[in-house]
Parts: C-alpha cells; sequence; structure tokens
C-alpha cells in the first residue's frame, strides 16, 4: 500500500531527528549536575570514550547506554530521549494526497496496524484500465459513503456504505470509486495480522 510506504518513511525521518537530539540533550543534563564525564563513566560502567561519543552524535543512543545514564542522574529515562509529554489524545495528521485519493492517518504508532480514513474524489478513468497490484500485508476496507468497485483475483465486485472486505494484498487487487466520492476506513497489518468483523447470523426463516 502506498500510504503505509510514505507513512512509514515520515516515520524514520521523525526517528532520526529524536535520536540526533539526544546528544544535546545528554550533555546539557550531565552539566547541569555539575558531573564531568570520567565522574558519568565510573557511575554508569560506561567507557568515556563511549560517553563523549553519545553527546557529540557519533554513537547511536542505545537503551543498554540510556538507562544506566538515567540512574546515575535519577531522571526519567522520557527526560533523556525528549518523549513527548502525555497530553492532547487527539491525532493530528497531515494529510497524503495521491491522485485522486487523499489518506489521513488515524494513528501515531509506527509499525503494527495501521488505520486510516481515505477519502476517493471520483473514479479515475486511466486507473480502471490498471493492473491489480500485489504487496506484503493484510488489508481490510469499510464503506462509509459511496460505492466502491474492488477487484480481487477474479473477483469484481462494488461494495456500498456499511460494507466491509479484507483481503491477503498478495492476492492480485485494484480499487476506485464508482460515480462519486467514497470514503471509507482502511486498516492495513503486517503479513499474518488479520481483522475479524463478527456479525449476528440471520434467524432461519420460518416455514
Amino acid at each position: 500500500m502506498e500510504v503505509v510506504a510514505v507513512a512509514e518513511h515520515e516515520d524514520a525521518e521523525e526517528m532520526d531527528a529524536v535520536l540526533a537530539e539526544v546528544g544535546a540533550r545528554l550533555r546539557s543534563i550531565r552539566k547541569d549536575r555539575g558531573s564531568t564525564l570520567a565522574g558519568l563513566s565510573e557511575a554508569t560502567g560506561i567507557s568515556v570514550s563511549t560517553l563523549s561519543r553519545l553527546e557529540s552524535g557519533h554513537r547511536k543512543p542505545s537503551l543498554e547506554l540510556l538507562l544506566p545514564i538515567a540512574r546515575a542522574h535519577q531522571v526519567p529515562l522520557d527526560e533523556l530521549v525528549g518523549a513527548p509529554e502525555v497530553g492532547d489524545p487527539r491525532v493530528r495528521s497531515k494529510p497524503i494526497i495521491r491522485h485522486n485519493r487523499t489518506h489521513l492517518s488515524l494513528g501515531g504508532q509506527p509499525g503494527g496496524l495501521q488505520a486510516y480514513k481515505v477519502i476517493i474524489e471520483a473514479p479515475d478513468p486511466k486507473h480502471e484500465h490498471a493492473e491489480q497490484r500485489t504487496h506484503e500485508g493484510y488489508e481490510w476496507l469499510y464503506i462509509i459513503s459511496g460505492k466502491l468497485r474492488l477487484k480481487l483475483a477474479h473477483h469484481d465486485v462494488v461494495l456500498g456504505p456499511g460494507e466491509a472486505a479484507e483481503f491477503d494484498t498478495r492476492v492480485p487487487h485494484w480499487f476506485d470509486a464508482v460515480d462519486g466520492p467514497v470514503e471509507m476506513l482502511s486498516l492495513f497489518g503486517p503479513q499474518g495480522e488479520r481483522m475479524h468483523v463478527r456479525a449476528k447470523p440471520k434467524r432461519a426463516t420460518e416455514g
């Protein structure tokens, strides 16, 4: 799924930016406490050269290095890595627009299941004759409004509001709006992770 690749790239860039700031934060906390590299080395068992490289950004921070430093400074691990404080739980995502489609991420955590609201503005005539695609993963679609045409291998179905579909994305697939705009929810997960929809069984018709 193209939007997943874009989102994962943005998550990786954000993570790199956070890690790049750890060194300066370690140096600032150490100096605020009047500690030297030699003193911190003695308290943590980490060599002076490793501590120096961490603070200069030439050594990537890891949990096994940050934990003893946090204990020595008596600060939460979150303070070393600059983790955001728990606050407003609302997800504020930047729309990802590709051709006639807008994707809005509904979650902020990378990896695992990813949730999106997808808006397809109108059918794309060029897209109708596009080849079905395959990729690793598992996808679940739920239609909020409009009609969605889904081609899955030899199946060709139209989904309306309230209908859902789930499929292994290694199976050739393609989907697009039918007549007008479509709004839908999309859950996408790694291979092996499946979403299950449970419905009440229909009552048997009395004879």
